[in-house]
C-alpha cells in the first residue's frame, strides 16, 4: 500500500465508519504508519498525558475516543470531511510540545504547533487549500473553548470568529471533551453552550 492509498483509505473510514478507531488501530501496525507524515500520528501513542485530565492514557487513546465521538456527531457538521480530519489530527502538536514541568505533564501551544503540522500532513496528499485551511483553523482554535469558558487571558474570541466557524469549532470541542474517559457529558454540553453564548455576544 502506498502513502496515497493509505490516506484515501483513512478518509473513507473517517466518513463511513461509526467507529473509525477500529480501522486506525489496525493500520497503526502497518510499517508505512511509521513514515512521514503518518509518523505524526504514530508518535501519539508514545506521548503520555496528565492522568488527572486524561485518565484514558496516551494521546492516541484520547484521539481514538474523540474520533469515534466525531463519527457519531458529524451529521451536525457543514463539512464532515474537515471535521473528521480535524478530530484525527487535533492533537498532533502534543508529541513535540509535551514536557514535564514541576511534576505536571503539559503541552503548551500544542494547538498552534498542531495546526501547522496538520497543514504539512494534508498538503502531502491534497491541493485543496480551502479544505486544508478549514482543518487548520479548527485545530488552531480548538483550545479556545476552554480559554473562553474560563475567561483566561489568552482567550481570543475576535481571532477565532474571524478565522473559524464557531459552530464547527464547538462541535469539534464537544467531541474533544467527550473523548475523555469518564467525562461528564451534561457538564461538557453546558460548557459548549457557554462558549457559543460568549462568542455570539462578543
Amino acid at each position: 500500500m502506498t502513502a496515497f492509498e493509505l490516506f484515501s483509505d483513512i478518509n473513507k473510514h473517517l466518513l463511513e465508519d461509526s467507529k473509525p478507531s477500529i480501522y486506525l488501530n489496525e493500520v497503526y501496525l502497518d510499517p508505512i504508519f511509521k513514515e512521514h507524515p503518518f509518523s505524526m500520528l504514530y508518535e501519539l501513542k508514545k506521548t503520555e498525558q496528565s492522568p488527572t485530565h486524561h485518565p484514558e492514557g496516551n494521546v492516541w487513546n484520547h484521539t481514538m475516543l474523540v474520533l469515534d465521538e466525531a463519527a457519531n456527531l458529524k451529521i451536525k457538521s457543514k463539512n464532515q470531511v474537515a471535521l473528521m480530519w480535524a478530530a484525527l489530527l487535533h492533537d498532533i502538536g502534543k508529541p513535540p510540545t509535551t514536557k514535564l514541568r514541576k511534576g505536571k505533564m503539559t503541552s503548551y501551544d500544542h494547538d498552534k504547533v498542531g495546526a501547522e503540522l496538520s497543514k504539512e500532513f494534508l498538503h502531502t496528499f491534497t491541493d485543496d487549500a480551502e479544505f486544508v485551511n478549514e482543518v487548520y483553523q479548527l485545530i488552531r482554535y480548538h483550545m479556545q473553548i476552554l480559554f473562553v469558558v474560563k475567561d483566561l487571558p489568552f482567550a481570543d474570541i475576535k481571532g477565532l470568529k474571524l478565522n473559524a466557524d464557531i459552530k464547527e469549532l464547538a462541535l469539534l470541542g464537544l467531541c474533544n471533551r467527550f473523548g475523555r474517559q469518564g467525562s461528564d457529558r451534561t457538564k461538557e454540553e453546558k460548557n459548549i453552550e457557554v462558549f457559543l453564548q460568549k462568542c455570539i455576544g462578543s
